[in-house]
Formats: structure tokens, C-alpha cells, sequence
């Protein structure tokens, strides 16, 4: 299988530069040019970038505009279409993860598989507020996150903010078809395949 996406093939770089760079007849002459004024030289910063790289999301970013009853805040940051998992589903999601206090982010992720119910509350119950194609921030207590337990670098008693885009996701049927699916397409290879003599 191709591990590029169908529009992003290894061959699309430079067909896009040659559709989208401008004729070089085309640029009308100009007589008089305004003077550039030079760059100023940067002094080097010789000082180490601590490692991983994790950014601070302000203050903005940090606060929902809505709440459900069980005080999950969220903001639809992007409607999404069509149905919403539910709790039995399993979604593919892009994420960044955030201290709501201080916005110092603790993770993200790019099209992560996740069961829907095998994550915090508030995390789970907000993936069930999202359609394919929405993205939401959430505002998750810390009662609904990870409480009085601290977590790698999540300190105990922490409100936590997430921002997700719901990318797709498959019913708990479909995920049953598709692991029997594989299971038999497995059963016919090895039946297929030569046995040693």
C-alpha cells in the first residue's frame, strides 16, 4: 500500500511548482526599481532547544464557550457533517493537549486510532460531540480527566484542554466485519502459502 496520501504522490511537488509558477515572459518590465534594503546579519544562538518541543498555547485558546451537564467545556472550533460515534466506536483523530492553567502542551498526535471508550471521560465524551471532518476544543476538569493522579508530565488535579479533529471513524460492527475480514483473508494465505516438505 502507498503510504502517500492520493493527492500527495512523490511525482506532485513538481507538477504543482510547474502549474503554479508564473510564465517568465509574462512579467511586465519594470523601469525604475525601489531600493532593497539590507538584511540585518542574526548573531547566532549557540543555546540547546530542549527536547521534546512542546509549546505554549495562550490564554485565548484555553477557555470554552459551552458546557454539557456533566461540565465538559467544549467549542465547536469547525462543524463537522454527517453521524457521531458512538461510545463503542473507534475514531482517527488528530490532537494537541494542553495545561489549562499554564497552556504548556503535553501531547499531540496526527491520525491516531483511538477506541472511544478506552479514553478519559471527558475526552470520550467529547469525541461523541464531533462528525467526520469537525474539529472542537475541549475543556475537560480534572475530575473528568485524570483526578487526583498525576500522569507523565500531567500534574495531579489538572484541568486539561484539547483540540480534535475528528478525521473518521468506524462503528463497533464495522470493526468487527473488518477483524473478521482479516482474519479469514489470513486463514486463505496460509493455506495458499507451500508447506515445508
Amino acid at each position: 500500500m502507498n503510504s502517500f496520501p492520493r493527492a500527495i504522490r512523490p511525482s506532485a511537488p513538481l507538477m504543482a511548482l510547474a502549474l503554479l509558477a508564473p510564465p517568465l515572459l509574462a512579467a511586465p518590465a519594470t523601469p525604475h526599481r525601489a531600493p532593497v534594503a539590507a538584511a540585518k546579519p542574526v548573531a547566532a544562538d549557540n543555546g540547546v532547544i530542549p527536547l521534546p518541543l512542546m509549546p505554549i498555547v495562550p490564554a485565548t485558546q484555553r477557555l470554552c464557550a459551552a458546557r454539557t451537564p456533566s461540565g465538559l467545556g467544549y467549542t465547536m472550533l469547525r462543524p463537522g457533517a454527517g453521524a457521531k460515534p458512538a461510545a463503542d466506536a473507534t475514531v482517527l483523530v488528530n490532537y494537541i493537549g494542553y495545561l489549562a492553567a499554564t497552556g504548556a502542551v503535553f501531547d499531540q498526535n496526527m491520525q491516531t486510532p483511538m477506541p472511544v471508550g478506552e479514553v478519559i471521560p471527558g475526552f470520550s465524551q467529547g469525541l461523541q460531540l464531533l462528525s467526520r471532518g469537525g474539529i472542537l476544543r475541549l475543556c475537560i476538569p480534572a475530575s473528568m480527566g485524570y483526578g487526583a493522579q498525576a500522569s507523565g508530565p500531567i500534574p495531579a488535579n489538572s484541568d486539561l484542554v484539547f483540540q480534535v479533529e475528528l478525521l473518521d471513524f468506524k462503528t463497533a460492527a464495522e470493526m468487527a466485519d473488518m477483524a473478521k475480514a482479516h482474519a479469514a483473508e489470513a486463514a486463505t494465505q496460509q493455506e495458499v502459502a507451500p508447506q515445508p516438505k
